[in-house]
């Protein structure tokens, strides 16, 4: 991976908020696809005094690509990092600084030098942490939504709050999924197919009281992939999805995205309480009384599992599916005190 130094040294610049002079660089791959990649850049870098400044600082190279339903997702990070969005988070829970972003419009790519944050994250994070993680969600957005901020209208690239529903009504539409489950065929137990079946019937009416529930700034990718807990304090990486959708949409995903599947009814009865006393801290909630979180997690994630389980030949993995949706299944008589 060849950088330009000067972009790395303007960059360092900002880091260290002095005159860096000149640096070396190594770049490692840190994750990406096809669409963009993403480099931890390690080095030494000189200041004008002649102090020698070990570093590590994340290079983001996001290039243009379209998610079904929201095509402005691909440069939304860098619309966001430029706004005025980075004053509204606590030190608690916040994104990774950007040191410098960069849009290249002809070649429809953008450059974010970012923070690099070493701490626990994916499943090392403990229910501990995802109960922390939803308190401080909860206020995060709780805050938000009471003091609506100037930048909150200044955001023109957001998702639209029907993401949500309009991926599982894509799902559904999909014959695929929605044949094999009521399939003779399905190797999935009979109760965990009617569950599915049940939240298809149901669907008309759940959405109907979850677009009754208040419409907040979601991350829409909050999983534990995306969080780092260091030093007791969370930072929320890659925020390409976001945007308005309702409340307990985000929870939903820390609970049941690729999560700690041991834990997952646990974490789902430790994460909803600890959601809205973050959120009612700063807004009223009292009158809520089906967070309905745990349809969003059907409703998002149901058919992603069975998708997973059709084109997943490790039986491992089928194995792994099924048992996420078991305690998805596990969770709909936990009673949950909001």
């Amino acid at each position: 991976m060849i950088i330009e130094i000067e972009k790395l040294i303007y960059a360092l610049n900002q880091k260290f908020k002095t005159n860096i002079i000149s640096t070396d660089y190594q770049t490692m791959p840190l994750q990406g696809g096809t669409v963009g990649d993403v480099y931890l850049v390690t080095g030494i870098a000189e200041t004008v005094d002649g102090d020698k400044l070990h570093y590590r600082i994340v290079l983001k190279i996001q290039k243009q690509w379209e998610r079904y339903g929201d095509p402005g997702s691909w440069r939304r990070e860098y619309d966001l990092y430029s706004s005025d969005l980075g004053a509204t988070f606590s030190q608690a829970l916040r994104w990774p600084i950007c040191y410098h972003a960069e849009l290249n419009a002809e070649m429809n790519e953008y450059y974010l030098w970012l923070e690099y944050i070493d701490g626990v994250t994916g499943l090392d994070l403990t229910s501990d942490m995802y109960e922390a993680a939803a308190l401080e969600l909860g206020r995060f957005q709780g805050k938000l939504y009471a003091e609506q901020p100037a930048v909150l209208q200044s955001l023109t690239n957001l998702s639209h709050p029907d993401l949500r529903k309009n991926s599982y009504l894509r799902y559904r539409s999909w014959p695929v999924v929605y044949d094999y489950i009521r399939s003779e065929d399905c190797e999935l137990p009979l109760h965990l197919r009617q569950m599915l079946i049940d939240i298809d019937e149901q669907a008309d009416e759940i959405f109907a009281r979850i677009e009754k529930l208040p419409l907040v700034l979601c991350h829409r990718d909050f999983w534990v992939t995306n969080l780092i807990y260091a030093d007791g304090k969370f930072a929320l990486i890659d925020w390409d999805t976001s945007g308005w959708g309702y409340l307990g949409e985000d929870l939903a995903s820390l609970i049941a995205d690729e999560s700690d599947i041991d834990n997952m009814v646990e974490n789902y009865q430790r994460c909803i309480p600890a959601y809205y006393n973050g959120f009612s801290e700063y807004a009223d909630v009292s009158q809520i009384s089906d967070p309905c979180v745990y349809e969003l997690i059907l409703l998002v994630f149901g058919y992603r599992l069975v998708e997973g389980y059709l084109y997943t030949e490790a039986d491992d993995e089928k194995t792994k599916l099924v048992d996420t949706l078991q305690k998805i299944y596990e969770m709909k008589t936990i009673p949950v005190m909001v």
